[in-house]
């Protein structure tokens, strides 16, 4: 079950079942001190994230924390810029990086034993590393799907980024079944290397929602786009592909004419992209030819 925390600016915090599972081991095998400390470390991280978000004007709802990190949801899918999600992905790390420098420091001024600076500078160094890697919903995996947004269609950066997710998440798998078959001790790696696969098999079932968020939100993000002026990027497409196929060619930061061509090679229509939203979402039909949508030549 959840285990709620508390709301603050609107913000619910809560405990992901694993940080709850965790918490109930540590106190019965006697590291509720070193829990505890883990636990500052991951709200920190998250804190850096949320006061990033802020600062960009996102709505933040919900953070989920977990034994490695956290999930903050938004209200921004669609309608942030590829640079914006980027630096909140990164602010989470950013926070374990100064944390590991307040750690050398406590120890250098004798505030802290080696064995709790040592602690506390390991446990900063996993917690950031490990959330660079690119793999959803960690931070790396976020500015994964950023990256490849700016050079590919946005559906297309959805699904690359999922099944990328899905590989690593799987090797981190093996490996931590190979190191228990050697003898090794590894549950937290199968526990965690678990979620993230199963999170991923879920995050490519619900890849078609992020997406129709991603459409819904385009108006907004277009707007000031074509108001100060901008390049447009042309799509070329055959009048039998349907409405699906058009929008799914949509990159972010990029407004799109498309271009439908005839017979013999040419151009039936030209069309703005608000005309192929309209009609993809009023169609009942929006896996029709676009042909049979609008009145070609």
């Amino acid at each position: 079950m959840w285990l709620y925390l508390i709301k603050a600016f609107g913000i619910r915090f809560r405990l992901h079942p694993l940080f709850t599972l965790m918490m109930v081991l540590s106190i019965a095998t006697g590291f509720f001190v070193e829990l505890l400390i883990l636990f500052s470390i991951v709200l920190i991280h998250e804190l850096g994230h949320v006061a990033a978000a802020k600062s960009f004007g996102w709505t933040v709802t919900k953070v989920e924390l977990l034994p490695f990190g956290g999930v903050a949801e938004t209200e921004e899918l669609g309608r942030s810029t590829v640079k914006e999600d980027i630096a909140v992905a990164l602010a989470g790390p950013l926070q374990n990086g100064w944390m590991v420098l307040v750690g050398f420091a406590l120890h250098h001024w004798g505030i802290w034993s080696t064995e709790w600076s040592v602690y506390f500078i390991e446990a900063n160094i996993m917690i950031g590393l490990f959330n660079l890697l690119p793999v959803l919903p960690l931070d790396g995996g976020k500015v994964l799907q950023a990256l490849l947004s700016r050079w590919m269609p946005y559906y297309r950066a959805i699904q690359a980024s999922t099944w990328t997710s899905i590989a690593m998440s799987g090797l981190l798998l093996i490996m931590a079944l190979w190191q228990i078959t050697n003898g090794g001790v590894a549950l937290n790696l199968l526990i965690i290397a678990g979620f993230l696969l199963v999170s991923n098999w879920y995050g490519l079932r619900g890849a078609s929602y992020q997406f129709v968020r991603f459409l819904t939100n385009r108006g907004m993000r277009m707007t000031p786009l074509i108001d100060k002026g901008t390049l447009a990027q042309p799509i070329v497409i055959a009048p039998h592909r349907s409405l699906s196929d058009i929008v799914q060619l949509f990159m972010r930061e990029k407004y799109h004419i498309v271009y439908i061509l005839g017979a013999g090679g040419g151009v039936s229509a030209v069309l703005p992209e608000q005309r192929l939203l309209e009609a993809y979402f009023n169609s009942p039909r929006p896996g029709s030819p676009v042909s049979d949508i609008f009145m070609l030549k």
